[in-house]
């Protein structure tokens, strides 16, 4: 499958080995070397925005974001994490 898509992926080296591991424990080396955070695992709505699909019954690898809650000033007051399900390039098919 080709594809040139980019997300705007800003996670750490940490969330990246994450979904890595979780890629190697369901495809293998192979494809876990392949993994590249900022074109072939995304959202599922990222993936409906570049013209791909999830396949029907694919089950999400799990990744987390941190999100900063801001106050007026602009000043991070507080920061959680927060789950986001991506969707790995095999499990996805291009729109016809």
């Amino acid at each position: 499958m080709e594809y040139t898509i980019v997300s705007n992926w800003k996670g750490s080296e940490n969330t990246a080995e994450r979904v890595r591991k979780q890629i190697l424990d369901r495809w293998g080396q192979e494809e876990a070397s392949n993994y590249d955070p900022r074109c072939n695992c995304l959202t599922f709505k990222q993936w409906i925005e570049h013209g791909y699909r999830v396949k029907k019954g694919e089950k999400a690898i799990k990744s987390i974001t941190m999100i900063e809650k801001k106050d007026e000033k602009g000043e991070v007051i507080q920061k959680f994490a927060k789950t986001v399900n991506l969707f790995y390039l095999r499990q996805v098919e291009k729109i016809s």
